[in-house]
């Protein structure tokens, strides 16, 4: 059967509007690319689901140590941590009294499970490991690990790695300070772990280890203000090609890790967070490096 060339066009015409809808209905649609990343209206106060409505819950460790928090008061706002949690609320559309404290032990904030806070911040630093079990915001502080030891020790006369290859060391269990012992120092002695940074503390002035392992502004303020016949020995540097950085924990899938990590990027770019670091981590200047 022979059809007109009218009847051969229209049939033309038609199957091409129909791959064209085809076409159309495969291509990614623009709302579906917005999904991955909330619009500004999306992380507006009032849209964002934080476990109790209207409020914003932080949590962190009991006890808070400076300079991370001022007289162990994560809601006083005074201390770096407690400042950056107020500034990323203040980002968020929160204001103090909409911000509720909650206490929860450093190892099982990023534990696996679900977590009844909306972000943590303890000093926890960002790795794939973790991120198995939780979610990070971007980094809010980039940290340099480092080896205190006290003065008249041995340990404190450390000039390289090498040198702690045969020290009792110890740091907090669960912690990149731990790792880097395993990892950076490799040393002959099995490292000491401990629940808090406290009994680490104790230990080194007890005798019980020749030098701990801390974050380098932990560092400062311990032999400062704590242990002050001890001394920063050296600080590490960073493994790997970018720097260690502390990240806010959220809960893995978390519906807020974008916009949380959103006010954390914005409070870097508008100098905030520089601002922060100058005020309460002034002291952390550089300390020799261990090689």
């Amino acid at each position: 059967m022979h059809l007109a060339p009218s009847t051969l066009r229209g049939a033309a015409s038609a199957a091409t509007l129909t791959l064209l809808a085809v076409a159309v209905g495969c291509a990614p649609q623009p709302e579906e690319k917005a999904a991955d990343k909330p619009s500004a209206a999306s992380c507006a106060k009032g849209e964002l689901g934080t476990e109790v409505s209207g409020k914003l819950t932080i949590a962190t460790d009991e006890p808070a140590y400076e300079p991370w928090f001022k007289d162990g008061k994560p809601a006083g706002g005074k201390g770096f941590e407690s400042a950056v949690a107020y500034a990323v609320a203040k980002r968020l559309g929160y204001a103090e009294a909409d911000v509720v404290w909650q206490s929860v032990p450093f190892n099982k904030a990023f534990a696996p499970g679900e977590k009844t806070f909306d972000f943590d911040i303890n000093q926890v630093s960002i790795s794939d490991e973790r991120k198995k079990a939780v979610d990070f915001s971007s980094g809010y502080y980039d940290v340099r690990q480092a080896v205190i030891a006290l003065k008249d020790s041995k340990a404190a006369k450390a000039k390289s790695i090498a040198d702690l290859k045969g020290v009792k060391l110890g740091a907090q269990v669960g912690t990149t300070s731990l790792n880097y012992i395993d990892d950076v120092v490799k040393p002959t002695r099995a490292p000491a772990a401990y629940a808090k940074n406290d009994q680490a503390k104790s230990a080194l002035q007890n005798g019980q280890v020749d030098a701990i392992v801390v974050d380098l502004p932990t560092a400062f303020y311990i032999t400062a203000a704590e242990v002050t016949d001890a001394t920063i020995v050296g600080q590490f540097e960073n493994t790997g090609g970018k720097p260690e950085q502390f990240g806010l924990v959220l809960d893995k899938g978390s519906p807020l890790t974008s916009c949380v990590s959103g006010a954390v990027d914005a409070l870097r770019e508008d100098g905030t967070l520089a601002s922060i670091e100058k005020q309460w981590l002034s002291d952390a200047v550089d300390a020799p490096v261990l090689k």
